[in-house]
């Protein structure tokens, strides 16, 4: 069974014109799957509806039609207590590592957070408190070295980081309790090249070592053909074509998915050494 199901998902917001409103679509008939251990590249140009497609897996914006399973599970209708669970099993990775981390909180207690909120370590109240505690700060330091920084960063503020390290940091807090997919919004736009090549190659190296699945969502067609196992291209709100990654971006059936092939300069990611 495919971990994530998109079954013909549409979005429409409401939107005024004159006297009247109507509602336009900003997806429309969707519809992929992602399998376990895969990686599924999402690819478009702004405004393509592909953020939408990743905010309604996550539970965080309900389909207007069709549905999301996750693990089975229909995540427009589920419990509290269901979506408690999968929000466990994934994590999102957002496009502005800086805006994506609390400034008033140091690295221990950003990354200790998802455990304390999820009850794994102490109580959601007192974050501070409890993110001195020795257990948290030993599996914080741990969870750090997996991302390819040290104890040095558990005292210091977001700002006290380069774009680079930012980004470690928010995979790290992804990775905290262990989840089964992670939703890769642009995480590398907002690098520069070649760190955002280091970041790809560390996201290789934790699938291999973790078995996760990726939701990567990108604008640029030579990063998730490096990246990805297949890929949906998305115009419009609409998935114009999907299939494997070496297949389509050798033999693109659409004249939209060759203008992004030629868009966007390869990304050195295979030169890059592993962080």
């Amino acid at each position: 069974m495919a971990l994530v199901e998109v079954d013909a998902v549409g979005k429409s917001y409401p939107r005024r014109t004159g006297l009247r409103t109507k509602q336009q679509a900003v997806v429309e008939n969707v519809s992929f799957h992602l399998d376990a251990g895969e990686t599924l590249g999402l690819v478009g140009e702004s405004g393509s509806g592909k953020t939408t497609v990743a905010r309604m897996i996550l539970g965080l914006v309900k389909p207007t039609q069709g549905s999301v399973r996750v693990a089975g599970i229909d995540v427009a209708s589920a419990s509290r207590s269901q979506l408690h669970g999968l929000r466990r099993q994934m994590q999102p990775v957002f496009q502005d590592p800086f805006a994506a981390l609390n400034p008033r909180m140091k690295v221990l207690e950003i990354v200790t957070e998802p455990w304390i909120i999820h009850g794994t370590c102490g109580t959601a109240d007192g974050i501070r408190s409890h993110a001195g505690c020795g257990e948290l700060r030993r599996k914080a330091i741990h969870l750090l070295k997996q991302v390819g920084m040290d104890e040095s960063a558990l005292g210091r503020y977001p700002h006290e980081f380069s774009g680079g390290q930012r980004q470690r940091i928010n995979i790290a807090r992804a990775l905290a309790l262990r989840p089964q997919l992670l939703i890769l919004d642009e995480p590398v736009s907002a690098l520069d090249v070649s760190v955002g090549a280091q970041v790809v190659n560390l996201l290789r190296d934790l699938q291999r070592e973790f078995g996760l699945s990726y939701l990567f969502i990108s604008h640029s067609m030579p990063l998730v053909r490096y990246l990805c196992t297949r890929i949906a291209v998305m115009e419009r709100g609409r998935l114009v074509e999907i299939g494997e990654s070496e297949e389509l971006c050798a033999h693109p059936r659409e004249a939209y998915t060759r203008q992004l092939l030629a868009a966007t300069p390869e990304l050195p990611v295979a030169a890059q050494p592993t962080p």
